[in-house]
């Protein structure tokens, strides 16, 4: 079982920065990759950024060079740096965490969501 917990977000004027931080809590210990997924009123949820086990980053193209994820060692925690944002960034935010199964398939576990509001 995986537990996250989202936290950092927050109403912001255009170009200015937030942090958003996931925490994450229970007794799995084998996490393949953890990222942040948004999604905005009317649309899909989309991947924002995931970063694997071994450090590997990816980013969607509409964040590339102002969006930074990172993590501690043992993936306990992952933050999103997020910098020069937008008003198309305003999204609710999701943690994600993709933990391998017995059957040698994936399984998603997601964190609560933190609203981002861009605007002035």
């Amino acid at each position: 079982q995986v537990k996250l917990v989202d936290s950092g977000g927050g109403l912001v004027q255009p170009g200015g920065s937030l942090r958003l931080t996931c925490a994450r809590s229970g007794n799995i210990f084998t996490i393949s990759a953890m990222g942040w997924y948004r999604q905005a009123p009317g649309k899909k949820r989309e991947l924002v950024a995931s970063i694997s086990s071994g450090g590997i980053t990816d980013y969607a193209d509409s964040v590339k060079g102002r969006f930074t994820i990172s993590r501690d060692n043992g993936m306990n925690t992952v933050w999103l740096q997020m910098n020069s944002l937008k008003p198309e960034d305003t999204a609710v935010y999701y943690c994600n965490a993709v933990v391998p199964t017995m059957s040698g398939g994936m399984y998603d576990y997601w964190g609560q969501g933190t609203q981002v509001t861009v605007s002035s």
